[in-house]
């Protein structure tokens, strides 16, 4: 990892483990804790994955209350993981292409609140994907979302609920297909 990257984090307080690798350079912001495990991948750069990325991954830690703790041999290409509450990724799982993981609805959806942008009044639940997951390209994965180890999100699903372990969830909305 190069020097740009270890400035970037240590600015953001960010704290990660041996072997961190960054392909391109991520958005990170950090105004809560951000916590990177050791062997994890994280792909910023458009060719870093040949399916496309549309964007550079997004780490952010919106409020002081956030948490986004990333476990050990992760791997991330292009996402959005967006906590003001708590997004937490198990050990040896992969998040694909342009993944968007939010904990919030990042907007009030109250009518008054949303025209006053009453940040306080947003919406969050706490999002916790379990070990060994796989999370396919272009995935919404909404707040209150917890994945059991194992599970399969097929690519464009949108995710929303608790889910057994070794679940594969595909579609709009997410339903299981198959368990075990």
């Amino acid at each position: 990892m190069g020097n740009l990257y270890k400035v970037i984090l240590y600015l953001q307080k960010v704290r990660y483990g041996k072997k961190l690798k960054m392909k391109g350079i991520p958005v990170i912001i950090n105004k809560g804790i951000m916590e990177i495990g050791e062997n994890v991948t994280i792909k910023s750069s458009f060719l870093s994955n040949l399916i496309g990325l549309y964007q550079r991954t997004i780490l952010c830690a919106r409020t002081c209350k956030a948490k986004i703790i990333i476990g050990n041999h992760v791997g991330i290409s292009g996402a959005t993981l967006y906590a003001r509450e708590k997004i937490e990724i198990g050990d040896h799982t992969f998040i694909g292409a342009n993944t968007k993981i939010m904990d919030n609805d990042f907007h009030p959806l109250d009518i008054e609140a949303r025209n006053k942008d009453d940040k306080d009044s947003i919406q969050t639940k706490p999002i916790i994907i379990g070990k060994n997951c796989f999370i396919g390209c272009n995935s919404i994965i909404l707040k209150g979302t917890k994945l059991g180890d194992g599970c399969i999100v097929g690519a464009g699903s949108v995710v929303s609920g608790i889910f057994e372990d070794n679940s594969t969830i595909v579609g709009n909305p997410g339903k299981v297909i198959k368990k075990g």
